[in-house]
Order: C-alpha cells, then structure tokens, then sequence
C-alpha cells in the first residue's frame, strides 16, 4: 500500500476526482495528477502541509497518509544511497557559479568543472539550498508573499504554492532548472566563500526576503560543547513554558552556553519573554522571531505598547514638573501677630 493507492481509492468511494483534491489542498490539478502517476514522489512529511489537508478533505483517520508517506520514503532512500551521486544539471551548475561573486568566479568554474559533482560543489549548493528552502518554509503559510513571487514570475498562486511544495522536498542531489528559476535566482543575489576557511558569505534578495545577508562558518569547539543544558531539557518538558516556542526560538535558546552555573527551566522561560519583548529590540531592527502572532499575542503586544507610552508620558510629565518647581521662588507667607 502506498500514498497514491490510497488516494485513489478514497477518490472513488467519496465520488470525488482530481481537481477536487486539488482545490482542497491549494495546489493545481497537475501536480495531484503527478503524484498520483507517480512521476513525483510523495514530499516529506516534515516539509509540507499536504497531508493534513488531504487527510481532512478525505476523511481518513488523523496521521494515515503521513504515515504511509515516511515509510515509502524510506524504503526509496535505501535504493538512492546504493547509487552514486549524479552530476548536477548544466543549468543548475551555471546558477550556481553566476551567482558568485565576480573576484572569485574564475577560480570556483575552474574547482567545480575539475570533479562531475565535488565536495565543494556540494557543499555550496547544499548551503544556498538550505537558506531558499528555509526561506521558503517560512512563506508557505504567507499568501501575500507567495502572490508577489508568483506575479514576479508569471505564475497562479495555485502554481507557487505546489511548485513551493515541490521545492520543500527536493535535495541537493536532485535539485531542477526548474527549482533554479523559481527559487534560487530571485532569492539570491550572489555568493562568496573563503576557501581557506570555508566560510560563506550569502547575500539575499532584499526585494523579498527582510535579512539581505546570511553568514555561515565552521567553529571549532571543544568535546562536550553540543551537549544540552539540563535545565533546557526540563524547559522542554514543560508545555506551560515551551507550549508555544518557534522553532527559531528554540534553536536560539539551545545554543545559549554557560561557563559555570546551570541555568534552570525558568531561566529559559523568562529568556523567551524577553526575546519576544518588543521593548528589548530597536524599532529599526528586525522584529523579534514570532513573525504571525495569533490574536493573544497581538492583544500582548496591544498591551507592551501601551506600557511603554504610558512610561514616556509619566517620564516626561515628571522632568516638567521638576523644570517648573526649579524656577519658581519659594512663597513663605508671613505669620500673624500673636495678638493674645
């Protein structure tokens, strides 16, 4: 049993066909006629949000398809491995080589056209394809952002969103011309790497991505260093502290390193307080990492902004009436006789 058998099959119990499934779940009709020919291979369950959304149209029980999914996945993984990795495509190669940076271009034509797929050809690629899939990831859900792309490249919204489905559960060893053009070319304007170091350098689009550089470099670190803290661990084991933590926060917050003392759960509790607090970050710089906030969280940031007009009103209320007591004489009156 896989993901297409079990897609058809529910198709035609509920009398339903193609292009239904496809306007459930937002993506065109093709790329459900694709998938269910097998010419596309089911997308991996942690890069997508199709399966829900097919599960709920199809009423199948909560989890089924996704299911299916992984373990299909797994077994294609294990015939990929036994092969050796292919050369990337001409056009993909030529991407990736235009977008670096002009002083050093020559020279990386010359590492990449010495070896089909290298270790450094690999390693670029897999790094520009990490940063436009993590891009990516992160506007799925933004219908605003994936219309302005797809107007960008004379495409439906339907068409973005299944091309950006597509792209989600590609890898470096099987990325298209095709991803190349919707992605990797609007998003990333150039590159540049130093081959002593290996440090990359990766300048974004800033037409439609909010941070316009990405660097990436290796660190040396000691043993034990990767190690989570306990008290990170406790944090984690808590609903009432991490319930709602992004990915992005979390990730944050375990890479927090202490010399001496351990930090307890609550110490992360209230460092993720403090990272949301708009009052912590400068109104010029990029918002703290919760992007969409749910309606309790617009009521909070409601709130935040409130307190802190009210603490400029009373500081300035304060340092006016200090001012006017400064100036003004002292008015003593004179005592009455004593007349007694």
């Amino acid at each position: 049993m896989d993901v297409c058998l079990i897609i058809k099959q529910r198709l035609e119990e509920l009398g339903l066909e193609q292009r239904d499934l496809a306007a459930a779940v937002q993506v065109t009709e093709s790329y459900i006629s694709q998938l269910l020919t097998r010419k596309k291979a089911p997308p991996a369950v942690e890069r997508t949000d199709l399966y829900e959304k097919m599960n709920a149209f199809l009423r199948l029980p909560k989890g089924q398809l996704s299911a299916v999914a992984e373990t299909q996945r797994r077994e294609e993984l294990k015939k990929k491995l036994a092969e050796p990795p292919a050369p990337l495509f001409k056009e993909v190669r030529g991407l990736i080589i235009g977008k670096c940076v002009a002083a050093n271009r020559s020279q990386i034509r010359e590492i990449f056209e010495k070896q089909a797929f290298g270790e450094l050809e690999r390693l670029v690629t897999q790094k520009l394809l990490d940063i436009a899939k993590r891009i990516a990831k992160d506007e799925l859900g933004n219908e605003t952002w994936l219309r302005k792309v797809a107007r960008l490249l004379g495409r439906t919204y339907e068409e973005m969103r299944a091309n950006t489905l597509e792209f989600l559960d590609t890898d470096v060893f099987n990325v298209s011309p095709d991803h190349c053009t919707i992605f990797l070319g609007p998003l990333i304007d150039s590159w540049e790497i130093d081959l002593k170091t290996f440090a990359i350098q990766i300048n974004l689009n800033r037409r439609l991505v909010s941070t316009q550089v990405m660097k990436l470099r290796y660190v040396e670190t000691e043993a034990g260093e990767d190690v989570e803290e306990p008290g990170f661990r406790d944090f984690l084991r808590n609903p009432a502290m991490c319930g709602d933590a992004s990915e992005d926060e979390l990730d944050f917050l375990k890479r927090l390193r202490f010399k001496r003392s351990r930090p307890s759960a609550l110490y992360y509790y209230r460092e993720l307080q403090s990272l949301r607090d708009p009052l912590h970050f400068r109104e010029s710089s990029v918002a703290p990492m919760h992007k969409r906030r749910d309606a309790e969280g617009i009521e909070k940031q409601i709130q935040l902004d409130s307190r802190k007009s009210a603490i400029q009103r009373w500081t300035r209320n304060k340092n006016e009436t200090r001012k006017g007591n400064s100036g003004r004489p002292s008015s003593t009156r004179p005592r009455r006789p004593d007349i007694s």
